[in-house]
C-alpha cells in the first residue's frame, strides 16, 4: 500500500520543479481514456508507486487508466533529460519504459523505494530528482531551442543558417538534436510550435488570428499541421 497519496479535487497540477526549467506535476486519473499531445518534453513519473520515463512524442497517443490511478511527475524541459537519464532521447522516442530498464535494478529501486516512503512522495521525486542532476546546460541544446523560440529556423535556410552559428554541418546537427530531443531541428520546431500556437487558442483567439501570431501560412496551415501531429484538427482538438 503506498502513502501519502490524496486524491484531490482537482485531477491535474503543475508547479515549478526544483530542477531549472523543469515542471513538478501531478493528476489523478478521473477513468476513461486521455490524450497526450508532443510538446518536446520528456518525464521521470510515478504511477501508483512504480517509476517510469516518458520519451519525447512525435505524435499524439491515447492511453486509458482507472479513476483514481495517481501520478507524479517531473517533466524536463526539452533536451534536458538525456543528460540525467543517460540514454540518447533518440532511443526512447514514442516510448513509455520503466527506470529499472534504464538505470540497474538496484539503483532505481533504492530511489523508487524512498520515493514511495515519503509523507509527499510528488515532493520527495522532485527533491530526489533535484539530488541527481548535475549536469551544466548544454550550449547547443540551448542555442537550439532559442533559435526555435526567435523563429530562426522557419522557411527553408533556417536549419542552414543553425548549423553555420553552431559550427556544424547540418548531419551533424540533425544528429545531435536526435540525441538530445528525440527528433530533428525541423521537427522541434514544428512540435513546440504547434504547442505556443494551441496556447493561444485555447485563450479563445480565433484560429485565423492564432495561425498569424504563431508563423503559420494561414489557417488551413496551422490546422493541417495540428491533424498531422495530434490526430485531430484543432477546433475539436481543443472542444
Amino acid at each position: 500500500m503506498q502513502t501519502g497519496w490524496v486524491i484531490e479535487v482537482e485531477p491535474y497540477r503543475e508547479r515549478p520543479a526544483l530542477v531549472a526549467g523543469a515542471e513538478l506535476w501531478t493528476r489523478t486519473a478521473e477513468g476513461g481514456e486521455f490524450r497526450i499531445l508532443p510538446d518536446g518534453c520528456m518525464d521521470l513519473m510515478l504511477i501508483d508507486g512504480a517509476l517510469y520515463v516518458a520519451g519525447p512524442d512525435s505524435r499524439a497517443w491515447t492511453g486509458e487508466a482507472p479513476r483514481g490511478t495517481k501520478y507524479a511527475g517531473v517533466r524536463f524541459a526539452p533536451g534536458s533529460a538525456p543528460a540525467f537519464l543517460g540514454v540518447p532521447a533518440r532511443e526512447l522516442l514514442n516510448q513509455q519504459v520503466l527506470l529499472g530498464d534504464l538505470w540497474s535494478p538496484n539503483r532505481s529501486r533504492r530511489l523508487a523505494d524512498r520515493i514511495r516512503s515519503a509523507p509527499d512522495p510528488a515532493t520527495a521525486l522532485d527533491q530526489e530528482v533535484a539530488k541527481l542532476v548535475d549536469t551544466p546546460p548544454d550550449r547547443l541544446i540551448s542555442q537550439v531551442l532559442r533559435s526555435v523560440r526567435d523563429g530562426l529556423l522557419r522557411g527553408s535556410a533556417g536549419v542552414s543558417r543553425l548549423a553555420g552559428a553552431v559550427d556544424l554541418s547540418e548531419r551533424q546537427l540533425h544528429r545531435r538534436c536526435l540525441d538530445a530531443f528525440g527528433y530533428g531541428p525541423k521537427m522541434l520546431d514544428r512540435v513546440l510550435w504547434m504547442n505556443v500556437a494551441l496556447d493561444h487558442a485555447r485563450t479563445g483567439l480565433a484560429l485565423a488570428d492564432v495561425a498569424t501570431r504563431t508563423g503559420y501560412a494561414d489557417q488551413a496551415h496551422f490546422t493541417r499541421d495540428v491533424k498531422a501531429l495530434t490526430g485531430l484538427p484543432p477546433k475539436l482538438l481543443l472542444s
